[in-house]
């Protein structure tokens, strides 16, 4: 008895000290909580300042400038807290919630924008927009620091206007703006905001495409590559400059000469390029150049979210790896994206096209030199866009007979003398359960016999698929049911250890008899 009593007072001891604990450790949570200042990154879902989520082209004139010089610190944060504000100015004209204004603008600028927000309510418009470059000239800094004035040059905005959710209108134009900002509890907000002139935008779309360019874009005779044991892969940490050189020298000995690469979108940093695997894009193109062979690159690979608020981040991404590589003389051409018609009915095609003829400008603009094209997953997607690109590329996985007839329709539908490429073209030697025994090598081989006839009578420039064979297919690439997922594996020339395949002596075979083979 004597035993319990001292079991239950122990309890009863233990249990009070637990509750004791309990409660100083909630008051203690409470007043850290209250003595620490709002994030207001995180309550805006903005980021951090390390990774900013809205990112336009921005660039500074700052040679004319009344009051005290500014600094370059200063500037950082001026432009860091503007940017941000046009990001909640944008949420709040999409969803019509105020939500973060009160952050970003004075008491008087944020007045304005509740009573434009309460009146799209009220209608029931709203408009998504953003903008994607910025030139403001800084007019005046306060001495003591606190108020900053500059006028915002040339905005380039994009919007799509709805009525009770429906689609009305999308534009883009030119405005300038003359803003005033404050210095409040650290934070610059907008106190002056108004528009002060506005013109359609035009931007020439210029062919990139010399006559050394067109030469060599009409002759690709190519294929689209991975490395045998890094498939999907190519730039990631088993990437080896050594196997790159290896696989050249093959494909140069095929009498091919170019090949067809991707960059994914997440897997390089998405708008925070990885400098790394930048680097290992570079050491590609020195390999391959020293070969003789050039280079297509495909941006986006594995990216599929083409929505307005997310334009900036994709534009930064693509501006980086652009003006890395323009001047490489291994690189021959830009492909934007891989068959984006497959997301039309899945992300609207009205949406992923807007998404492409953006990116088509910009990387016009910043990469004059080099053509742009889009990798469409058939002759009949091919005729998107056919007048912004500077040549076609289109892919065709059916069978043989139907080739010539959907290649000529094609050419029909778009401009004249517009070069076409054959971007991805192939057939599986797998013979299994998977697809009853119907395929072999013997049956690839003749697949190439016949298509590469019929692409040296019409004179197709073409990238086949693909290299090798793979002993693995990531699930990601075409999923994981097995009927679909293991022919997959058995495209190559050569086989998942580099011996050749029949069809790899088909092409060596007859691609040396090409006309323009170098």
């Amino acid at each position: 008895m004597k035993w319990n009593k001292n079991i239950l007072r122990v309890l009863l001891i233990g249990s009070f000290l637990a509750v004791n604990a309990v409660i100083l450790f909630g008051i203690s949570s409470v007043w850290s909580y209250l003595n620490t200042g709002a994030d207001r990154s995180t309550l805006l879902h903005l980021g951090s300042e390390k990774s900013p989520t809205y990112l336009p082209l921005v660039v500074w004139d700052t040679t004319a400038v009344e009051g005290r010089p500014i600094e370059e610190q200063t500037l950082a944060k001026v432009q860091r807290d503007y940017l941000d504000g046009w990001l909640v100015r944008n949420n709040a004209l999409a969803t019509n919630n105020a939500y973060g204004i009160s952050d970003y603008f004075t008491k008087k600028a944020r007045g304005k924008l509740y009573k434009i927000i309460e009146a799209n309510k009220s209608s029931g418009a709203s408009f998504v927009q953003t903008t994607i470059e910025h030139f403001p000239k800084l007019n005046f800094y306060s001495a003591d620091g606190t108020q900053i004035s500059f006028i915002d040059r040339n905005v380039l905005l994009y919007k799509k206007s709805y009525d009770d959710g429906n689609p009305v209108l999308e534009y883009k134009e030119t405005a300038s703006f003359q803003v005033i900002m404050l210095l409040e509890d650290g934070f610059w907000r907008v106190r002056h905001f108004v528009r002060v002139a506005s013109q359609p935008s035009e931007e020439e779309e210029k062919s990139s495409m010399s006559d050394g360019v067109k030469e060599a874009v009409g002759n690709i005779k190519g294929l689209n590559y991975y490395p045998k044991d890094s498939p999907w892969d190519t730039f990631g940490n088993r990437y080896s400059d050594s196997i790159v050189a290896a696989d050249c020298k093959t494909i140069r000995g095929m009498g091919l000469n170019t090949l067809r690469i991707f960059i994914p979108y997440a897997d390089f940093g998405k708008a925070q390029i990885a400098v790394d695997r930048l680097a290992r894009v570079r050491s590609f193109l020195d390999v391959a150049e020293m070969e003789g062979l050039k280079v297509v690159i495909t941006l986006f690979d594995f990216y599929g979210d083409y929505s307005v608020p997310n334009w900036t981040q994709t534009f930064a991404h693509a501006q980086k790896i652009v003006t890395a590589l323009k001047d490489h003389p291994g690189l021959l051409a830009w492909d934007l994206k891989n068959e984006p018609d497959l997301d039309f009915a899945t992300r609207g095609k009205e949406e992923v096209m807007a998404w492409l003829s953006e990116l088509a400008l910009r990387v016009k603009k910043w990469d004059g030199l080099h053509p742009v094209t889009i990798g469409w997953s058939s002759p009949e997607a091919a005729v998107n866009m056919a007048k912004e690109v500077d040549f076609v590329s289109f892919h065709y996985y059916r069978g043989t007979g139907d080739f010539i007839s959907a290649y000529e329709k094609m050419l029909g539908a778009i401009p004249n003398g517009k070069i076409t490429v054959l971007q991805e073209y192939g057939r599986s030697s797998y013979s299994g359960v998977w697809n009853a025994f119907l395929n072999s090598e013997a049956q690839q081989a003749a697949y190439y016999k016949e298509f590469q006839s019929m692409l040296d009578k019409k004179q197709i420039p073409f990238l086949f698929w693909t290299l090798y064979d793979f002993k693995k297919v990531p699930t990601t690439v075409v999923g994981s049911l097995p009927w679909r997922r293991t022919p997959q594996r058995y495209f190559g020339c050569l086989d998942a250890n580099g011996k050749p395949k029949e069809a790899y002596y088909i092409f060596k075979d007859t691609l040396d008899n090409r006309k323009g083979n170098k």
